[in-house]
């Protein structure tokens, strides 16, 4: 199974964020060159090379890792460029289902998976060949950290609900992407995170959660966002390694 490292949080280059895999070979490294256009353009620019060495393994169940969310744009035109359709599987603490209409702070990575839906493919689907998959494929898991405008969209959506513990019972039919952001787990057992939530799931829960999914032989590619600010302590390389040797 291949990893790629996309070390960027948005457009931000994370230098520090590195992988220790458990058979000692090296990750794929995304190296992109960014312009100079608005954050929709150069997360693009990360994009595409992600895209082409996602799509360049797809037949292998590759990993990602990267700095957010919006790394699982491109895992998801890799895989639809090898020919695969997977349906996502959306670990998170909060819904990822912002609008640059409804977001107080326009922050990107509140929105990738709203993207993924089929939201305003202008901002950056169309320049990747991103196809949407519909409301009913996607399961949304540990959420508790919404937005109002996330929990109305949600309220009448299509979009599964589930909690860490109950996720394989509900997963969507036939090939999956396992999104794990790691903010998922209770901010108590993961230092520095970005965006902390408590009252979650304990890291031992998430990670056998991911396991029972892993086990059906649906997921095709995991992808995981390593969300805390830049640099990667002991607790977090502990976590990640525990992660991936479950893959």
């Amino acid at each position: 199974m291949p990893t790629v490292l996309v070390p960027y949080h948005l457009d931000e280059h994370l230098p520090d964020l590195r992988v220790s895999l458990p058979d000692g070979t090296e990750p794929i490294v995304v190296a992109p060159e960014l312009g100079e256009g608005d954050v929709w353009s150069r997360l693009a620019d990360v994009a595409v090379p992600t895209a082409e060495a996602v799509a360049a393994v797809a037949h292998e169940r590759p990993v990602i890792v990267s700095g957010d969310c919006s790394t699982s744009l491109a895992v998801m035109t890799g895989l639809q460029r090898a020919g695969l359709d997977p349906a996502i599987v959306w670990f998170d603490a909060h819904g990822d289902v912002q609008t640059v209409e409804t977001s107080h702070s326009g922050y990107p990575g509140g929105m990738p998976l709203r993207i993924i839906l089929g939201y305003r493919p202008d901002l950056i689907a169309d320049r990747l060949g991103l196809r949407p998959i519909t409301e009913e494929r996607a399961l949304l898991v540990g959420a508790r950290d919404l937005d109002p405008p996330e929990a109305e969209y949600l309220a009448t959506a299509a979009v599964g609900r589930s909690e860490v513990a109950d996720t394989a019972s509900k997963l969507p039919p036939g090939p999956l992407v396992l999104h794990i952001d790691l903010d998922v787990i209770d901010s108590a057992e993961v230092p520095s995170l970005r965006y902390p939530v408590g009252c979650g799931p304990a890291a031992a829960d998430v990670i056998a959660a991911a396991r029972a999914v892993l086990a059906t032989g649906q997921v095709v590619a995991v992808d995981i966002a390593c969300t805390w600010f830049n640099g990667t302590d002991e607790a977090h390389a502990r976590l990640l390694t525990e992660l991936l040797a479950e893959t």
